[in-house]
């Protein structure tokens, strides 16, 4: 058996198991599965997307896993490309995105040889990874590869296990990696028939105690579940940006703010999605006096602080609990978010708090810049919040009625990758997409502009809210005036890299918003194309 005709097998099944979308980083090894995949976009098979460096490959095809909810495809040549996947792979691991990595190989006969590009790589992801399965060109034949691939693709998809996530394929190719036959489309593979498991009934929850609904991180259909019981039960839903449910006339806007003084009175808590972003909602969490019931629509479930009472695949109640209940919450967030609004208008340049003008402040920027987003024109586009501020400055904006969808790689909450994700999400979605960073987020990923000549240029904006350096350590307990003699240097760490000129280098569209009216303007029309707009932001106020 050949390099060649590998190749050809894998992406062959991987057709019939319905992978659309494949994300390349060139190289020598990997040369069989790159041309391939080439040929089988040319016949309309389908997505390729090339890219630059293996890092920033991974988040986009963990974007375009996230719009399309289908498995998607990397593929890496050897040596330390297997390794720059691993941010991406850690936060598919965390989660729960289908990732399908694809990591060529030299074969096995020359590991702890000493040749070049040659690691223990089916190693390198094996903690994230659900999986490595290892597939030689030297070994087996047609049946035994498609064999393999179709249950990486399977485990990959968590159809039958409940549990999506990542899985690595390391494929040994051995020389000649080339061939005539690459250039011809390959037939896809007889595909093998699945199902999917049936969830169980829903649980129904009596209407009594004092309740509450939190939502985190999730998808839109899992928002849309959330928000659908809180306002079946009648009952406050604390949902964060990314949840996808904070909308609705149950939802409350300053929860975070709120739960210092009505957490004691909660009976039960009913948990969407993933939360993370607040320490009093982890609080929460962690209470054993509480009942704690988790919804998980798979194999996992979230309970960080150990006090899960029950773990359901869904949930619904016969009626309303208490009106009392819900309208306190409701009254109490009137007046918190009236409190917010008196203080961002002290905070505006020139205000009370003697801000410097030319800079706008970090809950005004937020507040203008989720405005815009909740009203464009037609809702079609969709939101990545980066894992800083940005996702908490969101998360004390006004409620809506209707807003995009929003995207945050809240797996593990690094600022991994976040401009590769949008890039993926817009690939993915066939949509306009807003990215929103903070300046240390664009220069960890701002090299994902570097759109090859010949790729597809999606409709991507990014806004920077350029705050000088790393503002969420003023929040934590480093921020305190005790260290603020080394916070600058080890926690902010502020750069005087010219983001605009930068941006521009990249052959993005930049476009400078100093007020709130320039931010509104900016983001007053879908993006096309790449554009960054940069929003000077001031952070001498933000622990206060």
């Amino acid at each position: 058996m050949s390099s060649v005709e590998l190749a050809r097998t894998v992406v062959a099944t991987l057709l019939a198991q319905g992978v659309r979308h494949a994300v390349l980083a060139p190289g020598s090894r990997n040369a069989p599965l790159a041309l391939a995949l080439a040929t089988a976009e040319q016949a309309g098979q389908l997505s390729l997307h090339v890219r630059l460096d293996e890092r920033s490959a991974g988040f986009i095809a963990l974007g375009l896993a996230r719009a399309t909810g289908g498995v998607v495809v990397v593929v890496t040549t050897s040596g330390t490309a297997v390794g720059n996947l691993l941010p991406a792979v850690m936060e598919a691991h965390h989660a729960g995105v289908r990732l399908l990595v694809l990591t060529a190989d030299r074969p096995s006969s020359m590991i702890n040889s000493g040749a070049n590009q040659t690691t223990r790589q089916d190693r390198l992801l094996s903690s994230h990874a659900l999986d490595c399965v290892r597939v030689a060109a030297q070994s087996g034949g047609v049946e035994d590869w498609r064999h393999q691939l179709r249950r990486a693709v399977l485990l990959a998809s968590g159809l039958r296990s409940r549990r999506p996530g990542p899985v690595q394929v390391n494929l040994e190719f051995e020389a000649p990696l080339v061939g005539p036959e690459l250039l011809e489309p390959v037939a896809p593979a007889p595909a093998l028939e699945t199902a999917a498991g049936s969830p169980a009934q829903p649980v129904e929850l009596a209407p009594g105690p004092r309740t509450v609904v939190i939502a985190g991180d999730a998808r839109r259909e899992v928002g849309n579940r959330a928000v659908a019981f809180a306002e079946q039960a009648g009952v406050p839903l604390l949902a964060e940006p990314s949840s996808n449910a904070r909308r609705g006339p149950n939802a409350i806007a300053a929860y975070r703010l709120l739960l210092s003084e009505l957490a004691d009175d909660i009976e039960r808590v009913v948990v969407f999605g993933h939360p993370t972003l607040s320490r009093s909602v982890s609080a929460l969490l962690a209470r054993q006096d509480t009942k704690l019931i988790m919804v998980a629509d798979g194999a996992d479930w979230i309970d960080p602080g150990h006090a899960a009472a029950s773990v359901v695949d869904a949930v619904s109640t016969p009626g309303p609990g208490p009106a009392d209940w819900l309208e306190r919450w409701q009254q109490a967030d009137r007046k918190a978010t009236a409190d917010l609004d008196r203080a961002l208008a002290a905070a505006e340049p020139g205000g009370s708090d003697g801000e410097p003008a030319g800079a706008l402040s970090p809950r005004l920027a937020a507040r203008t810049l989720w405005s815009a987003l909740a009203s464009a024109p037609g809702g079609e586009g969709l939101v990545m919040l980066g894992s800083s501020n940005p996702v908490r400055d969101a998360e004390l904006a006004p409620i809506m009625e209707s807003g995009p969808e929003v995207h945050a790689n809240r797996g593990l909450a690094g600022i991994d990758g976040t401009i590769s994700t949008g890039l993926g999400l817009a690939l993915g979605s066939g949509r306009p997409v807003t990215v929103v960073v903070g300046d240390l987020t664009y220069l960890h990923d701002v090299s994902a502009l570097g759109i090859g000549d010949l790729e597809r240029r999606p409709d991507l904006r990014v806004v920077v809210l350029d705050d000088h350096g790393g503002s969420i350590f003023h929040g934590l307990e480093q921020g305190a005036e005790a260290y603020a003699q080394h916070f600058e240097r080890v926690f902010a760490t502020p750069q005087r890299v010219d983001l605009a000129a930068v941006a521009s280098g990249f052959g993005a569209r930049v476009v400078q918003a100093d007020t709130a009216d320039e931010l509104a303007a900016a983001l007053a029309t879908a993006p096309r194309g790449i554009e960054v707009v940069i929003v000077k932001v001031d952070r001498s106020g933000r622990r206060r």
